[in-house]
């Protein structure tokens, strides 16, 4: 009887472990990286959005979301998605333009008239067509599009005029199409992986950067750069995008649930960033920055004359097509 009971236990025991283990396997943490810190909205919505995948799959997926280029940089992490060491990325569309030229139309400068002829770009069957050839191209699948802010130059002087940036070393991101700008009012674009820009403006390496608003809170460029000029030149965007290895493993199910979650994210990380891109002009005056508004229409006229030159990555269709949208 004593042997039997044994058995009975260990029996139990085996089962409880086969159980444990079953439970554990059936969550899979898909790892979402991006270059951002962790105090952005970009980090923080991702964050929050794990809680709502593991709901919406019954607990089978979830999400650890790795900032600040932990998991690499954005050259890297974009190589990761088809390799399968990272699941789900923020990325520029410029980035995701290496791999397939027209959906970088979008990162382009001077591209949109505003935040309104973005929004509506985004929800377009333009942007869609944009997103299947990527996907096409790649394997991989583009499944939100999140706001990043009008881009604006920082620097130790002012920029009011193409003039103040001739010869001006301009630190870029590395990824041809962000060298546009800078070319077109001869300036000299630099790239410098964006981990490494707090100490190229520190050590002047570079004379200036350019990113939004709650970027350059964020990474405190405004503590190494005097003066911040409205040039808005981009109204920037980035793009969530899921791994093919990682797509193609999941049920259908799953998909649309992970889909959904990520637009969400999306939608949270675009709200906060409007709302600080409204609230931080007032703020960085408050810190002593100089903060210059600036007549953009010579700065538009300068660069809308490469929009179609031997840089570009879409055909004259695609570039109609975007100018139409109302």
């Amino acid at each position: 009887m004593k042997h039997t009971r044994q058995k009975f236990v260990l029996l139990a025991s085996v089962a409880a472990l086969a159980m444990s283990a079953q439970s554990a396997a059936a969550e899979t943490v898909l790892k979402w990286a991006h270059v951002y810190e962790a105090s952005e909205p970009y980090h923080t919505c991702a964050v929050a959005a794990s809680d709502k995948l593991k709901a919406a799959t019954e607990d089978r997926y979830s999400f650890e979301v790795y900032p600040a280029s932990s998991l690499g940089k954005e050259v890297d992490i974009n190589e990761g998605l088809g390799l399968g060491t990272v699941d789900v990325i923020y990325t520029g569309q410029l980035f995701a333009g290496r791999a397939y030229g027209p959906i970088a139309i979008g990162g382009a400068p001077y591209m949109f008239r505003d935040y309104d002829h973005w929004d509506k770009f985004r929800n377009s069957d333009l942007f869609q067509e944009l997103a299947a050839g990527y996907n096409e191209a790649t394997g991989n699948h583009v499944v939100a599009t999140t706001y990043y802010g009008q881009r604006h130059v920082t620097a130790n002087k002012p920029v009011l005029k193409p003039e103040d940036m001739a010869g001006m070393k301009i630190r870029v991101p590395n990824a041809p199409l962000y060298m546009m700008f800078p070319k077109a009012v001869d300036a000299n674009p630099t790239p410098i992986a964006f981990a490494e820009v707090y100490l190229a403006l520190q050590q002047g390496t570079v004379d200036g950067q350019e990113n939004p608003l709650p970027t350059i809170e964020a990474k405190k460029f405004y503590e190494v750069q005097s003066d911040i000029s409205l040039t808005a030149h981009i109204n920037d965007a980035l793009l969530t995008i899921v791994g093919g290895p990682t797509w193609d493993q999941m049920e259908e199910a799953d998909r649309t649930a992970l889909s959904g979650v990520l637009k969400e994210a999306a939608e949270c990380a675009t709200t906060q960033v409007r709302e600080n891109e409204a609230r931080l002009a007032t703020w960085f005056r408050e810190q002593g920055v100089n903060v210059h508004e600036v007549d953009v229409g010579p700065f538009r006229e300068a660069t809308m004359k490469l929009h179609n030159g031997p840089d570009a990555t879409w055909d004259q269709e695609t570039y109609d097509r975007l100018q139409a949208i109302k």
